[in-house]
């Protein structure tokens, strides 16, 4: 054979084999040539995305198209085919691989074909036998049950006549699962490849789009699967994508994965649905948190029987912990504009050296949650504006923002705010108020809260203040606070209440270690009470509910004491106080009274109310409400709960009602300054007002009709002034029971005893003058004598009269009053003019008589003097 003869021979075989092959894809924008399309041509158009596109709008019509090609066995077919309807017994198409001729209607054609719809809406494989058909492959049903169905059909014809019908609902080819094989080799040859549409109603005109064909010798495939990622998508689970589909059976065997690092075989192997070159892995275990695992695939086929040996890959999960992110920044009250948006916003911060994805995570208050953030990774040290959807334009000149669908509204006056990943975690939480402020024009609005130190994220009031920048914060940038606040101080167990008989909950200073916080170990409680459980509150971590072994017996004083429980800085308490609690009972009439007011205060404060328990039982002050009465009506009206949590008022203590507990501390001594409470308050008047304390039933249990004019006389100004209870157990509403706060004790005593306390003394004369020697000179010591009067029948009258020690009246104290069994009438040194008179001695001439003719005077002396 000559070396011309052998070359003539080669390309006679190579084009032989390309002229089988049919690569189509109509780019031309034309059928009619290259190749050549022949059939019902009207029938069909190249659109302008250059797809085959049906064009018969004749119902109940069939039409085809077909093109020469020979290749029929050991071949695979390939192609794109949209169908814009939901598939039936008399809407389909038939897309014929190979056939003996070219009219593909023709009742004596043969070959084999596949048919995408039918009654089932499936895709089946057929052979035509010239005057009858042959189901070889049955198709998953409802595959095609859709008004809109976009298909990439693969059917491969091995040397041994195996045929293999594949099927990619998405389009694209990457994601083949296979209806069934079948062995046939009834046809060997071919001369057309074409479709067949069948349609019934003009709602399907039109709707048939076909591209992409290929029609090529089949290779076998005989290269093994092999990993080309393993990744981590939670603290269990790893998804495995191979190079191509893998056998169902070998992949979903859990034995033929395994991990180091102790993680081990997966409890479960599962092939993806939709994608069969992905598989889904789920451990028992947690993954070493930031750690890079390795995994060994053993025994895991592709879908022509290939084994994978010894696949290697690695991967990592590191799913962030609390305070790995802290919540920076908040702009709860953009109003007045100072230089930011009108609109809110938080600012968050990477503490660590990692990126971390927010994918998932969500944003929560007191009252809603977001919808979970967009995927966004957030670099070591980098900071994230959060805020609204619609508010996304007018931070992100102020550095990254991301748009938080159903942002959560931040109450001007506090909330608490919370990050939790998508993982369940709380990263970060922030109970603010506006005394974080620190400021009053800034707590006004238009400024934001920074914290200071992010380094020290738990500390609370004590890291956070109000921005220093011009603008009135820092979206994006370090905040204009920055600086070191290390937290040097263990949190303390403030206050203990009993939810119910057998359980607590406790509150701390500062969020707390919540595994230290769950330690039963870590708490001593009184009367042989054993805890028995515990856990930590989330998301602030500084509640811990204790359930204990014993039930609590009413008006029973127990105490609590925490030990090694240590905040998130680390510090621990060492040695604690203990913490009284009990169980509350319900307040009745004159069991909690009012004990002093302030309604007018200065500029700078706010009114306040201080209320005492005068008896024996406990109270707990999410029971009690405070309001007023209409000025017209007189009905209660303006009724505020004074706390939505359990805080127990206990005998003897007393307790401050206010709006900014910050303000009134700044401005008065506060002796016990954990007994303030900041609750919406009612209006009480500079001049007059009531002040109404109501039960939870809505029983008036202490009211106060007060009046300025009770101040003492001498004084000028009474605004910053305090009105104090004399006496817990004189009624409420007697003028001569109230008097103005002690200028020594800076005119106000909240959360303390009164300045102007005095206990009625009961004395077997029938009166008495206390003290004996008083100096009306508004020191907090003395400034008033009490005339105690008490009598042996009801029914008297008195006129009371102070003379100088040279005979002249200088006030006529009491004019006709009727008398009690017992009482008492108070002389604040003025004479009848309201004026001062002089230190000296005098005499309190009281004259009693009744309608029965009993009368009787007394003489008593009295000292009025003063400091000089």
């Amino acid at each position: 054979m000559t070396k011309s003869y052998l070359y003539l021979l080669i390309l006679v075989f190579a084009f032989s084999k390309s002229s089988a092959q049919l690569i189509e894809n109509f780019s031309d924008g034309d059928f009619t040539n290259n190749p050549t399309w022949s059939g019902n041509t009207t029938d069909f158009l190249v659109n302008s995305s250059l797809q085959l596109q049906s064009n018969n709008t004749v119902v109940g019509s069939s039409y085809y198209l077909s093109t020469t090609s020979t290749l029929a066995t050991v071949a695979q077919w390939e192609m794109y085919i949209n169908l814009g309807f939901n598939t039936s017994s008399v809407n389909y198409v038939d897309v014929y691989l190979t056939a003996s001729n070219g009219d593909l209607m023709n009742g004596g054609t043969t070959g084999y074909f596949v048919r995408l719809g039918g009654t089932n809406d499936e895709i089946c494989l057929y052979r035509n036998d010239g005057g009858g058909t042959v189901k070889l492959i049955d198709g998953v049903d409802d595959v095609l049950n859709s008004s809109n169905n976009t298909i990439k059909l693969k059917v491969v014809r091995n040397a041994l006549d195996q045929w293999n019908l594949m099927r990619d609902m998405s389009g694209t080819g990457t994601s083949y699962v296979s209806e069934g094989t079948v062995l046939d080799g009834t046809y060997n040859t071919s001369s057309f490849f074409g479709f067949v549409v069948k349609q019934s109603t003009g709602s399907f005109f039109q709707k048939h789009f076909i591209d992409d064909i290929q029609i090529q010798a089949y290779s076998p495939d005989v290269t093994p699967p092999s990993i080309v990622s393993a990744t981590a998508l939670s603290p269990t689970s790893v998804d495995v994508v191979y190079s191509e589909s893998v056998d169902q059976a070998t992949a979903e065997v859990a034995s033929n994965y395994f991990a180091d690092n102790g993680i081990g075989n997966p409890l479960s192997a599962q092939r993806d649905v939709s994608n069969t070159a992905l598989v889904h892995l789920v451990f028992a275990n947690n993954f070493p948190n930031g750690a890079t695992n390795n995994l060994t695939v053993n025994n895991v086929n592709d879908l022509s029987g290939n084994t994978l040996l010894n696949g290697t890959s690695t991967f990592s999960f590191y799913f962030p912990q609390t305070y790995d992110v802290v919540i920076d920044e908040i702009f709860a009250d953009p109003s007045p504009i100072i230089g930011l948006p009108n609109a809110e916003f938080i600012e968050v911060k990477n503490r660590t050296n990692k990126n971390l994805n927010l994918l998932g995570w969500v944003l929560k208050s007191s009252s809603s949650t977001s919808a979970p953030f967009p995927s966004y990774i957030l670099p070591p040290g980098g900071y994230l504006i959060l805020t609204g959807t619609s508010d996304v334009a007018s931070f992100s000149p102020f550095g990254p923002t991301i748009g938080i669908t159903s942002f959560p509204a931040l109450l001007n006056d506090g909330t608490t705010l919370s990050l939790t990943s998508k993982e369940g975690i709380t990263i970060h939480s922030v109970s603010y108020n506006v005394s974080w402020f620190k400021n009053a024009v800034k707590s006004n609005g238009g400024w934001t809260l920074e914290m200071i130190d992010t380094q020290s994220p738990c500390t609370g009031a004590d890291n956070w203040k109000a921005s220093e920048d011009a603008k009135g914060g820092t979206p994006g940038v370090v905040n204009s606070v920055n600086g070191s606040n290390p937290d040097q101080t263990p949190p303390a167990l403030v206050r203990a209440a009993a939810f119910d008989n057998t359980t607590l909950v406790l509150t701390f200073s500062e969020a707390i270690d919540s595994a230290k916080g769950a330690n039963i170990a870590n708490y001593s409680i009184s009367n042989g009470i054993v805890p028995i459980s515990a856990y930590t509150i989330a998301p602030a971590f500084n509640k811990v509910v204790v359930t204990l072994s014993t039930p609590l017996q009413l008006q029973t004083l127990y105490t609590i004491v925490a030990s090694n429980i240590a905040d998130c800085s680390g510090n621990t308490i060492q040695s604690a106080t203990p913490v009284r609690f009990g169980l509350p009972s319900p307040a009745d009439t004159f069991d909690v009274v009012i004990n002093e007011i302030l309604f007018n205060p200065k500029p700078t404060s706010v009114d306040y109310i201080e209320i005492y328990n005068r008896s024996s039982k406990i109270f707990d002050l999410k029971d009690l409400y405070i309001a007023n009465r209409d000025a017209i009506s007189g009905n209660v009206n303006t009724i505020s709960q004074l706390t939505t949590e359990s805080l127990l008022l206990f005998p003897g203590e007393f307790y401050v009602i206010s709006e900014n507990n910050s303000l009134v501390k700044s401005a008065y001594v506060a002796k016990n300054p954990d007994n303030f409470v900041d609750v919406s308050m009612p209006s009480f008047p500079d001049d007059k007002g009531d002040v109404v304390i109501l039960n939870a039933s809505g029983k008036v249990i202490d009211e106060l009709k007060y009046d300025a004019k009770w101040h003492f006389s001498l004084i000028d100004n009474d605004e910053g002034i305090s009105l104090e209870r004399i006496d817990y157990s004189k009624p409420t509403q007697n003028a001569s029971n109230w008097y103005s706060a002690a200028s020594t004790a800076g005119f106000g005593t909240p959360s303390y005893q009164n300045s102007q306390f005095r206990m009625d003394v009961s004395v077997k004369a029938e009166i008495t003058i206390v003290p004996k020697i008083f100096s009306p000179d508004q020191d907090g010591t003395d400034d008033f004598a009490t005339i105690q009067y008490q009598l042996t029948e009801p029914g008297f009258v008195a006129n009371i009269t102070i003379f100088d020690a040279s005979g002249r009246p200088v006030r006529y104290l009491a004019k006709n009053a009727t008398l009690a069994l017992s009482g008492s009438f108070r002389w604040d040194g003025l004479n009848d003019k309201l004026g001062k008179i002089p230190v000296g001695n005098y005499i309190v001439y009281t004259e009693i008589f009744n309608l029965n003719g009993k009368k009787k005077a007394f003489k008593n002396s009295v000292t009025v003097a003063r400091r000089f």
